[in-house]
């Protein structure tokens, strides 16, 4: 089974298990099989099309009912079959999404971590530092390094665990191993957007 995820860099794909990336401006292999696709960029889908003649989308079978007003058509497929807990999907920004009973609460949009270090050298060359994965959080920094590596993940920890609440946490995305290890109550799963297209697919048989 061959899986794509368009995103507005990258062509991802999950070839039986294994990952290929692609840019976009690049070339795309045809692999003169069924894709199915998922897509947040109409040039790049565009461009699929033209090299590969059997490619299935998947949006119209994402069965996510929501009130939040544009949310992104990764972030659904991240959270269509959470029943209670948060998804945080940490790339180049970092997603988190309320889901009680089955319903989607709301969810709000942070800076990513490299975002967040890309400020402060705007602000001055002397802040042009790089993260201290491993600085202190319990103790107030004494150096500017620490500093600056404190802030950015007080300000992306704080947020997450207030509207946690003891709530199941699945982190995705890039940094989301990284940012993982400050909460109890949370996994890991690289792949989520991946795994739930075969779920979507696995429950259409009309699209197999």
């Amino acid at each position: 089974m061959i899986l794509c995820d368009i995103g507005n860099t990258t062509f991802h794909f999950n070839i039986d298990g294994k990952e290929q990336r692609y840019l976009v401006n690049s070339h795309v292999p045809d692999f003169k099989q069924r894709v199915y696709y998922v897509s947040v960029n109409d040039n790049a889908t565009a461009k699929l099309k033209l090299t590969n003649d059997d490619i299935v989308d998947l949006e119209p079978y994402i069965k996510f009912k929501t009130k939040y007003v544009g949310m992104g058509l990764d972030r659904k497929i991240a959270c269509c079959f959470i029943e209670d807990g948060i998804i945080v999907d940490a790339g180049s920004a970092i997603t988190v999404d309320i889901i009680k009973k089955g319903k989607h609460k709301g969810g709000f949009i942070l800076p990513g971590l490299k975002a967040f270090r890309d400020i402060y050298p705007q602000i001055s060359h002397k802040l042009d530092v790089d993260l201290n994965t491993k600085v202190n959080l319990d103790k107030i920094p004494l150096c500017t390094k620490d500093a600056i590596s404190y802030a950015i993940l007080k300000s992306i920890i704080e947020p997450i665990k207030k509207v946690s609440k003891k709530k199941q946490i699945t982190f995705t995305g890039g940094d989301g191993k990284f940012l993982n290890k400050y909460f109890d109550n949370s996994i890991y799963k690289k792949d989520i957007i991946f795994e739930n297209m075969r779920r979507i697919i696995n429950a259409n048989d009309c699209i197999t």
